[in-house]
Order: structure tokens, then C-alpha cells, then sequence
């Protein structure tokens, strides 16, 4: 049950580093500079796919843990 809800707290920061790239990227970063630091597509693309390749991970490891349970 825990590691459950654990998952849910991961696939929701996730998700909102993919819908909101640049919010991610300045989380807790935003004190160190005086005006709105501007991020370059590609960084921002970047962290896109990456949020998207580890959420498909994710899946696929919960996947394969919950066929390994069931079938044991």
C-alpha cells in the first residue's frame, strides 16, 4: 500500500513536469536570480521527454511487479 501511494506522488510530479516544463526547471531556483531567467526549447523539450520516458518506466516496472505477485 505504501509503495502505491508513493507511486502516485511520483506520476503526479511527473505529469506536472511535462505539462509545465519551465515551472519545473525554476522549482527552487527561483531566488537565485533577480528577473525571469529565459530557458531554451531544447532544455525545455528535454525535460519533456525525460518526465515522459520515466513515467512510461514507471509503468512498466508497476506492470511487471503486479504480474510477478499474481502469479506467485
Amino acid at each position: 500500500m505504501e509503495l502505491f501511494l508513493v507511486i502516485i506522488i511520483i506520476y503526479g510530479i511527473l505529469i506536472w513536469t511535462y505539462f509545465n516544463p519551465e515551472e519545473s526547471l525554476l522549482w527552487g531556483k527561483r531566488g537565485m536570480y533577480k528577473e525571469e531567467p529565459q530557458l531554451t526549447e531544447s532544455a525545455i523539450r528535454n525535460t519533456k521527454v525525460k518526465a515522459l520516458i520515466s513515467i512510461i518506466v514507471i509503468t512498466l516496472i508497476v506492470i511487471i511487479y503486479t504480474i510477478k505477485q499474481i502469479f506467485n
